[in-house]
């Protein structure tokens, strides 16, 4: 299905000559056509919906970064366009949780996982990503996962 939406959008782009949204959307296909390379080296399917949306995630992740250190480098026009292809890649995801969501999904997922202790962190956040990936801010959940489990142990 997102396959699909990224030609679409590509199109689109291209029609209205939206430059930068057609470049930051050529780069999701080459990242995507990268992973299913990887995929079928190892004799996988292509990757699938939630994966590319783990993709998308980790591409704003680092394009976070990027603006990060192009503001502490004194170099704001580069910021500006990392953040301007965070912008174009987060039309991709679902709508993202918020705090109190992730909190209450947090606290599902140890009920569910039976988590006793920080030991059992990787299964909880195992739990989260199968079902809320793409949706979720891994970073955030992580910590109150930690925090969590940290009172329980």
């Amino acid at each position: 299905m997102l396959r699909a939406r990224f030609t679409t959008e590509m199109k689109e782009a291209m029609k209205a000559g939206d430059k930068e949204r057609l470049a930051t959307i050529r780069m999701i296909q080459a990242a995507l056509k990268d992973k299913d390379i990887e995929a079928r080296g190892l004799g996988k399917e292509p990757i699938s919906d939630e994966e590319i949306l783990s993709l998308l995630q980790k591409m704003i992740k680092q394009r976070t970064e990027s603006a990060g250190v192009y503001d502490q480098g004194g170099r704001p026009e580069l910021a500006a366009t990392e953040r301007a292809e965070i912008g174009i890649i987060e039309g991709f995801l679902p709508k993202q949780m918020d705090e109190t969501e992730i909190k209450a999904a947090v606290e599902a997922a140890i009920l569910e996982t039976g988590a006793a202790g920080p030991k059992d962190m990787g299964k909880v956040i195992s739990a989260l990503k199968g079902t809320f990936a793409g949706r979720m801010d891994f970073g955030k959940a992580s910590g109150l996962v930690k925090a969590a489990l940290a009172a329980k142990g």
